[in-house]
């Protein structure tokens, strides 16, 4: 069944350039935090996603970090040096964060992207939402 199928795979978030979001018409890239832009064990944004999220807000898209963590302080302390709203404790693959993120930014699901590592709650958010499901593999630290 494709509704457990990402429409697209890639080893990790920075393979999703601004260029490739200019082209897919992503006005919207709603992503998950935990293993997805980070390893769970960091406390604060690397280099690499500072930049990604600069190139990604030069090239017109809106960020959205959009977790099943539910430390609120932790996910703020994190998403305030990288400008990103972020939403905790968003219960995935229940959609409801996500249609509320397009209703905040007023952009629809054919302009909206949700990011993740996982099928069970990233892609079928995603799919329940009616959005583009992107899957990146499971971040893991550089030895």
């Amino acid at each position: 069944m494709t509704i457990f199928r990402a429409d697209k795979n890639f080893e990790r978030f920075e393979d999703v350039t601004p260029s490739l979001l200019k082209k897919e018409n992503v006005k919207l890239l709603l992503c998950d935090l935990d293993n997805t832009l980070r390893l769970h064990s960091e406390k604060e944004p690397a280099d690499e996603l500072q930049e990604w999220i600069k190139d990604c807000h030069a090239a017109g898209v809106k960020v959205v970090i959009i977790s099943n963590n539910g430390r609120k302080k932790m996910m703020q302390k994190f998403c305030e040096p990288i400008n990103v709203p972020c939403v905790w404790w968003a219960k995935k693959p229940m959609s409801k964060k996500l249609t509320e993120a397009m209703d905040k930014y007023k952009t629809p699901p054919e302009y909206t992207v949700m990011l993740g590592d996982k099928w069970s709650t990233d892609v079928l958010a995603a799919k329940f939402a009616g959005v583009r499901a992107w899957k990146v593999e499971h971040r893991r630290s550089v030895v």
